[in-house]
Parts: C-alpha cells; sequence; structure tokens
C-alpha cells in the first residue's frame, strides 16, 4: 500500500504560539479568554461538544489544533436562521461540517419512521436539536453567514450520502449530498488525513476549487481530465453502439485518429510492415483508471442499476487497489477519489493522545448527556471492520482494515480516565472499537490484503489468509486490569464470536475477567436465507461460542449468559425463517424484550437488497435471481412479531399468519407449540420488562424494583448494580455484607459513649 505523509510532520501553522486551549472555545468571550482575535477553522456539528475522543468534533478540533490552527466550535446550532452560524466571526480558513456522531434522519426517526421522543447527543436526552438532513441545512447556513468562506463537509451523514443514494424516508434515490448542500468539496471516511492535508493547503493559499488530487474526498468537476483512463460501468446486459473496426493499435482517447481510421475503409495494405507501438493499459495504471458509474438520472429511475452501481461502488474500497468513481449528476460529474490510507500505530496514538478534557463543555453545566454517560469510562482500542455486513455502514465510513492502538497509548488513557474524570470507580466500561476482538487482526500477507477485492474477510468463513491470533490482545486486557485503581474492566463492544472460538485462550480470558454477569453477541437469524444476505455465519458458529462460555463460566464459577440480538425484516427474510427463529428463541428459552427491525441506511448493501430487489453480493443483470424484500408495514409488524411470539398482543396477528402458511400445528398449548389458541383476559396480558422495571420502588407492584432486566425477559435479571445476575447466591452474600456493616456501625457507635441501643431491625440488602 502507498506511504502516506504521516500526521505528525506538517510545518505547524503560525497560531500554534497560542498553545492548546482547555476546550475549545464556543463563545466570544472564550475567544477573547485565549488571546485570539479570530478562528481559523470553525466546525459546526448537530451534537452537543464533548471534549472526548468518541466525539468527531473533538478528535477534528484537536488534531487540526496540533497542526497550529485556532479552532472553534458551534454546537447544535439554532439552524432557523444565520445568526448562529456568525456568532464565532468569520473563519480565516474554511467550515467544518458535519450533522454529528449519526446521520440526522437514523438519530431522529425509528425504523418505523416515527419520530423518537429523545436524543442521545443533546443535554438533558432533548429531542428536536438538529433539523432533518443536518449537513445540507448547515451548510446552506455557513454560505449564507459567509459566502466566500470554503465549506468542508464531513461526518458519518456525508461519508454515506455521497453518493446517489436509496434515502428510506422519502423512499426514492436522492443525488449525492454534495450537490444540495452547497459544500465545496466533501471528506468520507475517518478524515484526519484529508482533513489536515485540506487545512495546511488552505492556509498556503491554495483556493478550494484546485484541490482535486486528495484520498478521501468528493468534488464536483465538469469533465474527466486529461491523462485519464475512463472505464465505462454504466450498463449492464445491453450491447453498446456497434462502430466499424478501427485499428487496435490506435489510441480511442484520440478521436481524431480513431475518426482517420475509420473512413480509410479498406484501403490499407494487410501486409505492409507496420510498427508496434504498446498503449498504457489501465490495468497497468490504476491510479490514473476512473470508473463511470450509471447517472444519478438512470439510478433513479432504473433500481436495477442501482443495485449495479452499489455493487461497483464497494467492490473499491481497500485503499490498496481501489480505483476513483465518478457519476454524473445533470451537467456536471461528482468525482470521488481512493479511500484514505489507513492511519499507522504511531498516527493512532497520536490522534487518541491529544489533550481532551474528557468531559462535556463547561457551558452545559450540569445537564447530563447521555451518549457521553454510555462511554464515558470507555477507551477506544482500533477502528475499522472486515466483517462487512450488509446491514451496517462501518465499512463504507471507516473501511475495512484495522487501525490499531499501542499498548502504552491504551494505557495511559486509562490511568488519565482513572485519575481525571469525575464519577470514576475503577470500573473501565469498555475496552473495544466496532468490534470487540478485531485488535491487530490482519491479512497475513500485505501483498495479498493490498490486492484482495473480497467484501469480508470472515464470509463465508474465516479466509485462509486472515491471521486469527488474539494474543495482543488477551496482553492487553492483562496490562489493563492490573493497573492500580482498576477494578474491573468490561467489555462492550460487540463481539465477532466466529473468530473468538478460532482461540479458545481468548474464550476463557474473556468469560474469567471481563463478563459482568452477560455478554452481548449479535447472531441476528438462524436461517440460512437471511444470514447469506447479511453475510453472517450461521447459527452453529453460535453454538461452538456459547458452549465455550457456559464451559469457561463453569470452571470460573461464575453464573453468566449470553445475550444473542436478532433483526426482523431483513432483506431475504421469508415468514417461513421468521417461524423458524421463533421456534428457536422458544426452544432455548429467550424471550426478546427489545426487537430491532431492519433500518435501511443510506449506501449499505443491503439498503440496495431492499431498494432493488436484486443481490449485489454477486454480479447484478436484469435476469439475476431476486431477493425476498419486507416492505408493507403489516409484514414488518409480522416478522416484529414472531421475534416477540411470548406477548399476547401480536398472537391474533401469528395466528392468523400460521393458519396461513399451513402451520396451525404451532398453535396450542404444547412445549412444541408456538403460541396458544385463545387470548388471554385483557388484565392479565403481556407487560414488558422495561415496564415492568419502572415500577416506582414501595409501590404494590414493585416485585422487580432495584433490578435492570436484560433484553431477554426469559433470564434472570441483573443484580442493582448491573454487573451480576441477581440470585440467591448473591442475596444472601449482600445480606451478610450488609448485616457486617451494620454491626460495625453499631460498635462504632458504642465507642464513641452515645449510649445508642442496637437496631432491632434485619439488615436489609440494597
Amino acid at each position: 500500500m502507498q506511504a502516506a505523509k504521516p500526521l505528525f510532520d506538517y510545518p505547524k501553522y503560525w497560531a500554534e504560539c497560542f498553545g492548546p486551549a482547555p476546550f475549545l472555545p464556543m463563545s466570544r468571550e472564550e475567544m477573547d479568554q485565549l488571546g485570539w482575535d479570530s478562528c481559523d477553522i470553525i466546525i459546526v456539528t448537530g451534537d452537543a461538544y464533548v471534549d472526548h475522543p468518541s466525539f468527531g468534533m473533538a478528535i477534528i478540533g484537536r488534531l487540526l489544533e496540533a497542526q497550529g490552527f485556532r479552532v472553534g466550535i458551534i454546537a447544535q446550532p439554532d439552524w432557523r436562521s444565520k445568526d448562529d452560524f456568525m456568532k464565532l466571526g468569520e473563519p480565516n480558513l474554511f467550515f467544518g461540517v458535519a450533522a454529528g456522531n449519526m446521520d440526522s434522519m437514523i438519530n431522529r426517526y425509528t425504523a418505523d419512521k416515527k419520530i423518537r421522543s429523545d436524543d442521545a447527543y443533546t443535554p438533558g436526552g432533548l429531542a428536536g436539536k438538529r433539523p432533518d438532513r443536518a449537513s445540507l441545512v448547515y451548510s446552506q447556513r455557513c454560505k449564507e453567514a459567509y459566502s466566500h468562506v470554503p465549506v468542508v463537509l464531513g461526518g458519518i451523514e456525508a461519508s454515506l450520502r455521497r453518493i446517489a443514494h436509496y434515502d428510506y424516508w422519502q423512499d426514492k434515490v436522492r443525488r449525492s449530498i454534495l450537490m444540495d448542500a452547497t459544500a465545496d468539496i466533501l471528506l468520507y471516511g475517518n478524515a484526519e488525513r484529508a482533513v489536515v492535508e485540506i487545512a495546511q493547503r488552505l492556509s498556503r493559499g491554495e483556493r478550494v476549487e484546485a484541490i482535486s488530487d486528495v484520498r478521501g474526498t468528493a468534488f464536483i468537476r465538469r469533465d474527466t481530465p486529461e491523462g485519464w483512463f475512463e472505464v465505462d460501468s454504466t450498463r449492464i446486459d445491453r450491447p453498446g453502439r456497434v462502430d466499424k473496426i478501427i485499428n487496435p493499435y490506435v489510441n480511442t482517447q484520440d478521436t481524431e485518429a480513431c475518426a482517420i481510421e475509420q473512413a480509410k475503409g479498406e484501403v490499407e495494405d494487410p501486409n505492409e510492415a507496420k510498427v508496434v507501438q504498446i498503449l498504457d493499459s489501465p490495468r497497468m495504471t490504476r491510479d490514473k483508471t476512473v470508473i463511470r458509474l450509471p447517472s444519478f438520472e438512470k439510478v433513479r429511475n432504473d433500481p436495477v442499476l442501482y443495485a449495479h452501481a452499489n455493487r461497483v461502488l464497494h467492490l473499491e474500497t481497500n485503499p490498496g487497489n481501489a480505483r476513483a468513481l465518478v457519476q454524473k449528476h445533470g451537467e456536471v460529474d461528482v468525482w470521488f477519489n481512493p479511500p484514505p490510507i489507513p492511519m499507522t500505530t504511531e498516527e493512532m496514538d497520536y490522534v487518541f493522545g491529544m489533550p481532551y478534557a474528557r468531559v462535556p463543555h463547561p457551558a452545559y453545566g450540569k445537564e447530563k448527556i447521555p451518549a457521553y454517560e454510555m462511554i464515558r469510562f470507555s477507551v477506544n482500542i482500533m477502528r475499522g471492520c472486515f466483517g462487512g455486513c450488509t446491514f451496517c455502514s462501518i465499512t463504507e465510513h471507516e473501511g475495512r482494515i484495522i487501525q490499531n492502538r499501542s499498548h502504552e497509548s491504551i494505557i495511559r488513557e486509562i490511568e488519565e480516565m482513572r485519575d481525571k474524570v469525575p464519577g470514576f470507580t475503577g470500573v473501565v466500561s469498555d475496552l473495544g472499537g466496532p468490534t470487540a476482538n478485531m485488535y491487530r487482526i490482519a491479512c497475513k500477507d500485505p501483498e495479498i490484503e493490498r490486492h484482495c477485492r473480497k467484501p469480508s474477510c470472515v464470509f463465508p468463513g474465516i479466509c485462509e489468509n486472515l491471521n486469527t491470533d488474539h494474543s495482543s490482545l488477551i496482553e492487553l486486557y492483562r496490562k489493563a486490569r492490573a493497573l492500580p485503581g482498576v477494578k474491573k474492566i468490561l467489555i462492550a463492544s460487540g463481539l465477532r464470536y466466529d473468530l473468538a472460538v478460532e482461540s479458545p485462550e481468548y474464550v476463557k480470558e474473556l468469560v474469567t475477567h471481563h463478563v459482568g454477569g452477560y455478554l452481548k453477541i449479535a447472531p441476528e437469524h438462524t436461517e440460512r436465507g437471511p444470514l447469506d444476505k447479511m453475510m453472517k455465519p450461521g447459527i452453529g458458529s453460535y453454538d461452538r461460542f456459547k458452549q465455550m462460555f457456559e464451559k469457561f463460566s463453569k470452571e470460573a464459577g461464575k453464573e453468566q449468559y449470553l445475550i444473542p440480538y436478532f433483526i426482523a425484516a431483513h432483506p431475504g427474510t421469508t415468514d417461513e425463517d421468521m417461524m423458524n427463529l421463533a421456534l428457536w428463541l422458544k426452544r432455548n428459552g429467550f424471550r426478546a424484550d427489545q426487537v430491532q427491525a431492519f433500518y435501511p441506511s443510506p449506501m449499505a448493501t443491503a439498503t440496495a437488497m431492499y431498494h432493488s430487489g436484486k443481490n449485489p453480493l454477486r454480479k447484478v443483470t436484469y435476469k439475476s435471481d431476486g431477493v425476498e424484500i419486507v416492505k408493507s408495514e403489516q409484514q414488518r409488524r409480522l416478522h416484529k412479531a414472531f421475534l416477540r411470539y411470548h406477548d399476547p398482543k401480536g398472537w391474533p396477528l401469528l395466528r392468523e399468519a400460521l393458519e396461513r402458511m399451513g402451520r396451525s400445528d404451532l398453535i396450542g398449548p404444547a412445549k412444541h407449540q408456538l403460541i396458544p389458541a385463545n387470548q388471554p383476559a385483557a388484565d392479565d396480558g403481556y407487560q414488558s420488562a422495561r415496564r415492568k422495571n419502572s415500577t416506582p420502588v414501595g409501590s404494590k407492584k414493585a416485585g422487580n424494583a432495584g433490578k435492570i432486566l436484560t433484553q431477554h425477559t426469559g433470564l434472570p435479571p441483573r443484580g442493582s448494580d448491573g454487573s451480576k445476575p441477581w440470585d440467591k447466591r448473591e442475596q444472601a452474600k449482600a445480606a451478610a455484607e450488609a448485616r457486617n456493616q451494620q454491626a460495625a456501625r453499631e460498635r462504632a457507635g458504642a465507642g464513641k459513649g452515645k449510649g445508642k441501643k442496637p437496631s432491632k431491625k434485619p439488615a436489609v440488602p440494597r
């Protein structure tokens, strides 16, 4: 893979003399305190500003600050006018615009297109602090405020909408976000390299319109530049225009030469000696090859062409061999440079080693930001995912090559969190990333990795070239839990269990030391049809991991449970598939309280299936096999009802479906049957675990008060600390501890001569 200029090798901008700020300023008053007369760069974001490396605006802001630039933050501005976008004044270089850590539409709407009542990235969890399609609105307001200031668009919303994309909420294909946002350039993926390069070049006086050679960027141009080979991928299954046969040694990009050859007809002497001219081949000059995708107008009107374009896009995601792409929108082209070169371990350490305050900006006072509370005591150890799950957007955004931090960098962050973050109790809530156990796992041969075009390293099975060694991760776990002041290291990131079973030592380490009673994993389904469309392993891999999990839990003397997660209504899923999944859940004693229906996020492969009814994992043609799609509200409700087979509210729908499917044998009271024949009385209806758990302490129905229930109500609830199952052994242990504490208090009181009589009330465990 070609080398890239290291992030720390750029010359510092002159404003480096101001040094790092305690927080990047959000007001003119803060700028005055820092001695700034202006900002060089202003970042506009749809999230509240949390100075923590799990938040995009903090990473990009601190990185640009380390390059010597003065960076301001406008967080969750009032988008109804340009006023909020002018409160820090005019930036000297550019506005950086992002919708936030989530696509703004996914942030606001559920998979059923209902408006969410909260926003985890807003103080107090309040909804409504950002507009729909926030990147578009923010970019337009920035241009209204200062029309001549460049707007650089980034973040996950820009990444996933950089190309003509299917929009679930409007049920149509929208054009590239770059066309609607009035931005000057778009950065996709983890954009550290691109944003530093662009900032440095703008600071040297280059015009943003002239910057067209930075990887991981998209921009608008009117023609293909000279010296580039253009591969036509605009059509499928249709013959192109038939021309006269021309001299194969003529450069076909030279239209005049082609015209001359065509005009010659049959006058050439076939016996005449000719000099053979070897021309450059597109295969030999990939860095000067661009693939022309079907235009926006074509994919908007032809779902099969849309699926074809999606397939081509996903084949060009490996930074080692990806070619540029271009897609016509009306009279102009949107050009997409190849993905950025992944960061080295040294660069990852550099980015995560910035002077983050690790807390929200003081302007929010004591208001809590739910997303921050979730990751407050967690540490990100890597980026990327080579799983390639078709419903997931990680590959499109972070890429499939794992980028790792060093042990030393991770340990330093844990120590800093321990020493600086208020409320740290000794429990690290997560050491992970997009996937918990892909740390330092990569292709055995960098050359093979550079040329690989597979969408997944673990589907349909684990690639023979993938190194599945977990030893470095095991060593990291051991170093982390040996730190003074650290009582427990939990693993909350999703676990790739088909990889984990390749390392029994890792599973033992994980189960013995890093599971807090429950471990979440995501088989997603049990049936081969939907699993193949998801690019997920079969349920046999789950069974093998479950055996190892239970074996090592027993050896450790711990009662621990797996929490499997499943998706309803995914492309490729039939009603029979959901029925079989429901039967599997019942046989295994699981009762899903929370159900996730398939959510068609922009640009995902599964979304292309949903829109087109074709499978982009294989060559797409008009005659290729279709994919079963669940689109109607009625069928989506049915699939969710199968997942919640235990909820009486769904039984009428299930009875009707089972009868229609010829499976009336599953209706009845027997163990092997799925649902009863009769509906219960209204007051005996099913009550969700969340509703039970919300019953106030002290009320007559507070049977589960103080217990945190799992996703599956068939499992024992956790203890009130959320760490272990709440069973009789734990209750007895807690009661004994409470009695000992009470006795100690009584002894202390007697020693002080207070003369108090011992309490006769029994100790109650909390």
